[in-house]
């Protein structure tokens, strides 16, 4: 769909009432089983909450209610999607520190090794110590 037609129909569906926002999901979701176009399907959550929404609707519940059952539960899904978000995250860094190589680290009770720039190379074969 091109901008400018997204923003002319989001412009009337701002004005309408619940009742007819409904009317007009009703119409989309006709056209789509009419001409077989297969909706974009959302995460789990956002399916589950449309699952509430419809059967909500097809309980006649009132629009206004169905209404805020949803601002609810789209925080509700925000939030999960963040603690989602946040598990991926910490699952890949457990993968990345499992699988990069492990430092090398003194015996237990050994002596801090030196500094780099305080090492001396080994002697060569041959060469004399003073």
């Amino acid at each position: 769909m091109n901008p400018m037609l997204r923003d002319r129909v989001v412009r009337h569906l701002d004005t309408m009432s619940d009742e007819r926002a409904y009317q007009v999901l009703d119409y989309i979701e006709f056209l789509e089983s009419k001409y077989a176009v297969r909706p974009t399907l959302g995460n789990t959550f956002q399916r589950f909450a449309e699952g509430v929404e419809d059967t909500l609707r097809a309980g006649r519940v009132p629009a206004t209610a169905v209404a805020e059952t949803m601002t609810f539960l789209n925080r509700a899904v925000g939030v999960l999607n963040g603690v989602a978000a946040a598990g991926k995250s910490m699952a890949s860094d457990i993968v990345q520190a499992a699988t990069k190589p492990p430092e090398s680290s003194p015996a237990p009770g050994a002596p801090p090794a030196p500094p780099a720039a305080l090492q001396q190379p080994p002697p060569r074969p041959g060469d004399t110590q003073s």
